[in-house]
Order: C-alpha cells, then structure tokens, then sequence
C-alpha cells in the first residue's frame, strides 16, 4: 500500500551548495539520499516533499559544511500480506508467472494461479489449464493476493509471494464464471405466493 509518511533527520549540507536556496539545496539532498532506496520499517520511497529546514546551519570545527535539522514526507510503498492488487503480468516463466505489484514485481507460482492445475506451454509461452481450459498470458490484468512479504534492501532482492486461489481472484472473466447465477425460478415462485 502507498503511504505518506513524515520524517525527521540531519543532513549535511556541502559548501558547493551554498549559493543556492537552502530548501532547493536540502531537497536535491534528500533526494539523493532517499528516493529509490528500500528501508525495512518505510518500504521503498518513491518522491520526497515538502522538506522544511527547522534549525540554524551548525558548522562543527574542521568541517566545511553546514548541518541542518529537517522534517519531510516521502511517499512509500510497502506492501502486506493479505492485500489484494490489481496487477498486470509481466512475465510467464515454466514455474509460474510475475505481476506488477506497484514499484515491485511478485511471484505467482503455478500452484498459487488457481485450484486448478496449471501448465506451461513452451510454443504459445503462457499457463494454462486442462479442465477448464483457462489461460494467463503476459499483459494479462488480475486481481491478486500477497501471500508472503520479505523485504531487503535492493528491489532485486526483495522477494513477494502472490496467490489467485482464493475466490474473487484471478482474470476477471474466471471471476464472474465463479460467481453463482440467480435462480429466476424461486423469484417467480414468490411473487405468485405473493399474490394468492
């Protein structure tokens, strides 16, 4: 999920820096320090704004640059377990398939796409199943389920399990086949009782 959260810290500003506007200067900085970067207890950031400085310029002796308390919201996104995305498959693989979870990309493991089994077909490169005859190929936009969350420091080793299985997942046209039909038999039944 995104959140906006607000944190304070003390950055350094460099003495190649001081002509410029100190919130231009404080902003490029935390940029640079935060945007794109993972942290266990914020998830990935992804923008920072709204900076503000809140001390004087501190200058500590044999130190040329100037140190400064600020506050400031990034914008994250950390997901969890149990919650449910739309996302779009990115790429189909003998073992299941990759979606697009926000910044991240999950795994659907071919036992996770549905209660049914599932196959890969080398020739066509997408999954499918025998009984029902159902198909998930690349571009394909579904509902999913975080199963599983392990975040790491780099997005390339952050790993995300995902599943389908559970009902009201998966390609929108499996769910509406799965949703049960009305009987328009009990309705007429009724409104004849009714009127007798």
């Amino acid at each position: 999920m995104y959140y906006i959260k607000t944190i304070a810290d003390r950055i350094r500003v460099p003495p190649s820096m001081f002509g410029s506007q100190l919130e231009d200067a404080v902003t490029a900085i935390l940029r640079e320090r935060y945007e794109g970067r993972i942290y266990k207890d914020l998830g990935i950031v992804l923008a920072i704004n709204n900076s503000k400085v809140l001390s004087e310029g501190l200058v500590i002796p044999g130190d040329s640059g100037a140190y400064y308390s600020i506050q400031f919201e990034a914008l994250t996104f950390y997901p969890t377990v149990n919650e449910v995305y739309r996302a779009e498959i990115k790429e189909i693989v003998e073992f299941g398939a990759f979606a697009s979870i926000g910044p991240f990309q999950g795994l659907l493991h071919v036992s996770q796409i549905d209660k049914e089994k599932f196959y890969y077909d080398k020739k066509a490169k997408h999954l499918s199943s025998k009984v029902l005859r159902r198909t998930l190929k690349k571009g394909d936009e579904v509902l999913v389920k975080v199963s599983t969350v392990s975040m790491k420091s780099t997005s390339s080793d952050t790993k995300i399990g995902l599943t389908m299985r559970p009902d009201g997942l998966g390609k929108p046209e499996w769910v509406e086949k799965k949703a049960p039909k009305k009987k328009e038999g009990k309705k007429e039944e009724a409104k004849e009782g009714e009127k007798k």
